[in-house]
C-alpha cells in the first residue's frame, strides 16, 4: 500500500495569449484559459498506475486561486482519490521558495506520505526547482527529471535522461520524485470518472491553517523583483526571394547578413 501525493498546477493554456499585470508584472491568470499543467497529468498518471499496481491512495495538492479547483477537478476525474488546495490571496506574487516552502507545509499536515510526484517544471514559469526545494525543506530524499520510476523495497528508482547519457538513481522511502513527458501517456477521464469526481473530498486550506504566517508570501517578499518588461515585437511580413537560378545564394546571403551562420 502506498500513499502518494501528487503536486498539481494550474496554468495558462499555451494556447492562449499569456500576459502580465500591470504594476506587479505578475503572470495575469484571468486573461487567458486555464488548464491542469500537462506534465502534471503525467505525474497524476504514475501515481495512479502505482495505486492500481500496490493499492494505497492518491492525494493532489495545489496553491492556487479559486479557479484552481478546475483543474483538482481534472486530477480527480483521472482517478485521484482526493485534493487539497490550499488558497490563500497572501500567495499572489509567490517566488519559487516562497510557493515551495508553502507546500512543504501543507504537505507535513499530511499523514503517512510515502511518496511525493510533481512534474519537472511548470510551463509558466519554467524554474524547475520546486520540487527540489520542497524536499530541501522537508529533509527528504529527492529524484528529479525522471522518465522512468519504479518502487520496490521500500526504496523508489529511476531512469534520468540528460545529453550525457541515462543515469540510474535511487532513494529510499519516503521520497520526492519529479517525471519529465517521457514518464508515460496520461489517460483520459472517462464519463464515470468525470461524475465520481465531483463527489470526491477537496479540502481548503489557507496559510494560517498549516501554520504559515502570510506576510512572509507574495511579491513585497519574493527574492526575485521584475522591475519591468518590453513587449515583445509585432509579427512582420516575411521575406519573399524569388529563385531565378542563384535562390541558393540569396538564402545563404540572408543568412550571413542575419549572423545565422
Amino acid at each position: 500500500m502506498t500513499n502518494i501525493v501528487v503536486l498539481i498546477k494550474q496554468v495558462p493554456d499555451t494556447w492562449s495569449e499569456r500576459k502580465l499585470t500591470d504594476g506587479d508584472y505578475t503572470l495575469d491568470r484571468e486573461a487567458a484559459d486555464a488548464v491542469l499543467d500537462e506534465i502534471n497529468e503525467r505525474a497524476v498518471e504514475e501515481a495512479l498506475l502505482i495505486k492500481e499496481r500496490d493499492g494505497g491512495e492518491v492525494t493532489v495538492l495545489t496553491a492556487g486561486p479559486d479557479r484552481a479547483t478546475d483543474a483538482i477537478r481534472k486530477a480527480l476525474s483521472m482517478g485521484a482519490d482526493k485534493a487539497i488546495h490550499l488558497n490563500d490571496p497572501a500567495l499572489h506574487g509567490s517566488d519559487s521558495i516562497q510557493t515551495a516552502y508553502a507546500l512543504a507545509a501543507a504537505l507535513g499536515q499530511i499523514e503517512g506520505v510515502e511518496l511525493v510526484i510533481a512534474g519537472n517544471e511548470a510551463t509558466d514559469g519554467r524554474v524547475g526547482a520546486v520540487p527540489a526545494i520542497i524536499a530541501e525543506y522537508l529533509g527528504l530524499p529527492h529524484l528529479t527529471h525522471l522518465r522512468k520510476l519504479t518502487l520496490a523495497d521500500g526504496k523508489a528508482t529511476g531512469e534520468r535522461e540528460t545529453d550525457e547519457g541515462v543515469f540510474g538513481l535511487e532513494a529510499p522511502l519516503p521520497a520526492i520524485v519529479s517525471v519529465t513527458e517521457k514518464i508515460n501517456e496520461p489517460r483520459f477521464p472517462s464519463f464515470k470518472g468525470i461524475m465520481a469526481a465531483k463527489k470526491k473530498e477537496v479540502q481548503t486550506l489557507t496559510l494560517a491553517d498549516i501554520g504559515l504566517d502570510p506576510e512572509i508570501f507574495g511579491v513585497a517578499n519574493a527574492a526575485s523583483t521584475v522591475t519591468g518588461v518590453t513587449p515583445k515585437p509585432a509579427r512582420t511580413a516575411g521575406e519573399r526571394v524569388t529563385d531565378e537560378g542563384d535562390g541558393g545564394d540569396k538564402v545563404a546571403q540572408y543568412l550571413v547578413s542575419h549572423k545565422i551562420i
